[in-house]
C-alpha cells in the first residue's frame, strides 16, 4: 500500500520539488516570463510584448495562467514555472485515469510512474513555457477521442473538442492536426471513413471549439491585423513547418534518435515494446487500443520528421501514448542488463558532470561565452561538496534499491533508478546547471536593477534580465553613459568600464565621448 501511495505521490516530487531553485532560463523562459511581467506592466491582457515589441510566438492562454500565478506569488522563478508543473502533474494523473478502466490498476500505476520520471516531461514539466500544457491537453484531447470511438457516446467528443479549443489557445493549430489526423489514420485503417467525418464535422463540437476560440482570435486581428497575421500565422506557423526558424535545423532522422534520449530512463523498455508494434497493431489488440496509441506516436514522429523546424520537445506530443505501451508490456522484459544501463549512465553523467564543465572550459573548442560560465561551475567548493554529496547519496540509495528489489520484476527496478534520479535532478542537478548556465546573468541583472543609468542587452539574447530588472531592457548597442549587459568576449578594449564581471557575463558602461 504504502509503495502505491509513493509512486501515485511521485508527479508531485517530479515537477514542485525545488521549482524556483534554478534562475529562468534563456532564452525561452525570460522570454515567457517577461511577456507575463509586461502585461502587468502595461495593464494589456490581451496582446503579449517583450522588451516594448509585439510578441506574436505563442496565443494566450499560457500567459493568462502564468499571470495567475504572477498574482498569487509575484515575479518568481516559482510562479512563472507553476502552470507548466501544474500541468504535468495533471498529464501524469490523466495517463493514470486513462489507464485504469483499460489495462488495469497496476498498469495505470505503472504507466503514471513512467511519465513522471521521464527525462522529457521532467523538462518541459519545470519550464515557463507552454509546452508542458499543451502536452497535457492533447493528451486529454486524444483520451477522449478514444472514449468516444470505444463507446459512441457524445459527452467525450464535445470534451475532445473542448481539449482542442484550449490547445489553440495555448500553441496554435497544432492543437488540431494531431487529434484531427490521429483520429483519421485510425478511422481509415478500419474503413470507417464516415464516423471519421461525423467525429471531424460535429456542430455542437464546432460551436465549442468557436466559442472558446474566436473571441481571442477575433480581437488579436482586431488589435494587430495583417502584424498579426504574418507573425503568428505566417512565421510562427507556416514557416515553422515549411522552413527551418531560429536556426533549429535537423535531419529527417531527428526525432528517431530524440524520442528515445526523451524517455530516459525508460529508453530500454521502449525499444523492447517496439518488437511488439506489429502484434499491438493487429484488430483483437484491447479492441483497437494499442493500435490507436501506436499511431498517435508514429505519426507525431512522421509529421515533425517532415518540418522544417526541429525542436526536441516537439516528440513529447507523441510520447504519451509510449508511455501507456512501456506500461502494458512492462512485465514482458527479459535480461535487466540492457534496461538498467541507462540509469546507471546518467548516474555517472550527473556525478562527473562538474569535471565534464572544468574539462569544456579549458579547451578552446566551442563557444567562449560558455567556455567561461562553465569555468564558474566547480569553483565554489562548499557548492560541489553538497553535489557530489548528493550524487553519491542518491547512487548508494539506488545500489540498496538494486539489493532489496534483487529478485523484483525489472520495471520495478528500473522504477525505483527513475525516482531516485527524478528526485536528484530536482533537488540538486538542475538547481547547481541554472547557477552556472545562468546564474551569472541573474546577478547581473540585480546589479543594474536600481541604477539610475538606461539599461541595455548587447550582444546578448537574455529576456530574463528584464525579468530580474523588473524593467523593459532594450536590446541594442549602448550610447554614451548607458549600462549594456553583455557577453564578456564581447567588449571591446576601448571606450568601455567594466562595472560588474561574473562568468561570461559583463555589465560595461560607455564612456562619455570627447
Amino acid at each position: 500500500m504504502m509503495v502505491r501511495i509513493g509512486i501515485f505521490a511521485l508527479p508531485l516530487v517530479a515537477f514542485l520539488l525545488r521549482l524556483g531553485g534554478a534562475p529562468l532560463f534563456d532564452v525561452d523562459e525570460g522570454a515567457f516570463s517577461e511577456a507575463t511581467r509586461e502585461m502587468f506592466a502595461r495593464g494589456d491582457f490581451l496582446s503579449t510584448y517583450l522588451n516594448g515589441e509585439h510578441r506574436f510566438d505563442k496565443p494566450i492562454l499560457i500567459y493568462w495562467l502564468q499571470a495567475l500565478a504572477y498574482l498569487a506569488f509575484g515575479a518568481t522563478e516559482c510562479a512563472f514555472r507553476l502552470p507548466s508543473a501544474l500541468a504535468a502533474m495533471l498529464w501524469c494523473y490523466a495517463v493514470w485515469h486513462f489507464a485504469r478502466p483499460r489495462f488495469g490498476a497496476d498498469t495505470a500505476l505503472a504507466a503514471l510512474a513512467v511519465t513522471a520520471t521521464a527525462i522529457g516531461p521532467f523538462a518541459i514539466g519545470r519550464a515557463a513555457t507552454a509546452d508542458a500544457l499543451l502536452n497535457l491537453l492533447l493528451a486529454l484531447a486524444l483520451f477522449d477521442a478514444w472514449r468516444h470511438l470505444e463507446s459512441d457516446k457524445r459527452a467525450p467528443l464535445l470534451r475532445a473538442y473542448a481539449w482542442i479549443a484550449l490547445g489553440a489557445l495555448t500553441k496554435g493549430p497544432i492543437a488540431l492536426i494531431v487529434p484531427g489526423a490521429v483520429s483519421f489514420l485510425y478511422c481509415a485503417s478500419r474503413g470507417e471513413w464516415r464516423r471519421w467525418l461525423r467525429f471531424v464535422f460535429d456542430p455542437r463540437g464546432w460551436l465549442i471549439l468557436v466559442a472558446l476560440t474566436a473571441p481571442w482570435y477575433a480581437a488579436a486581428l482586431a488589435l494587430h491585423g495583417q502584424e498579426f497575421i504574418d507573425g503568428f500565422i505566417l512565421k510562427h506557423n507556416v514557416k515553422r513547418f515549411t522552413g527551418t526558424l531560429e536556426g533549429h535545423a535537423g535531419s529527417l532522422f531527428y526525432y528517431a534518435l530524440a524520442m528515445p534520449l526523451l524517455l530516459l530512463p525508460w529508453t530500454g523498455p521502449f525499444i523492447a515494446s517496439l518488437a511488439r508494434m506489429k502484434a499491438d497493431a493487429g484488430t483483437g489488440s484491447d479492441n483497437g487500443l494499442r493500435r490507436f496509441l501506436w499511431i498517435w506516436a508514429g505519426f507525431v514522429v512522421v509529421f515533425f520528421s517532415l518540418s522544417g523546424t526541429k525542436l526536441p520537445h516537439y516528440a513529447l506530443y507523441g510520447a504519451t501514448p509510449l508511455f501507456l505501451l512501456i506500461a502494458v508490456h512492462r512485465d514482458e522484459l527479459r535480461h535487466a542488463s540492457p534496461h538498467l544501463l541507462p540509469p546507471a549512465l546518467l548516474f555517472a553523467l550527473f556525478a562527473f558532470l562538474p569535471a565534464l564543465f572544468a574539462m569544456l572550459a579549458a579547451g578552446d573548442s566551442g563557444n567562449a561565452y560558455y567556455r567561461a560560465q562553465l569555468a564558474a561551475g566547480p569553483a565554489r567548493a562548499d557548492e560541489m561538496s553538497i553535489y557530489w554529496s548528493a550524487c553519491a547519496l542518491a547512487f548508494a540509495l539506488w545500489l540498496g534499491a538494486l539489493i532489496l528489489l534483487r529478485h523484483a520484476a525489472i520495471w520495478q527496478r528500473l522504477l525505483a533508478a527513475a525516482a531516485i534520479q527524478v528526485t536528484l535532478l530536482g533537488a540538486v542537478v538542475l538547481p547547481w546547471l541554472g547557477a552556472v548556465l545562468q546564474g551569472p546573468v541573474k546577478e547581473a541583472a540585480l546589479f543594474t536593477r536600481d541604477r539610475p543609468e538606461t539599461v541595455v542587452t548587447w550582444r546578448l539574447d537574455v529576456p530574463s534580465v528584464s525579468v530580474y530588472r523588473a524593467a523593459v531592457t532594450p536590446s541594442r548597442a549602448p550610447e554614451s553613459g548607458e549600462i549594456a549587459i553583455t557577453r564578456l568576449d564581447r567588449v571591446p578594449d576601448e571606450g568601455y568600464e567594466i562595472l560588474f564581471q561574473r562568468g561570461g557575463v559583463a555589465v560595461v558602461r560607455k564612456r562619455d565621448e570627447p
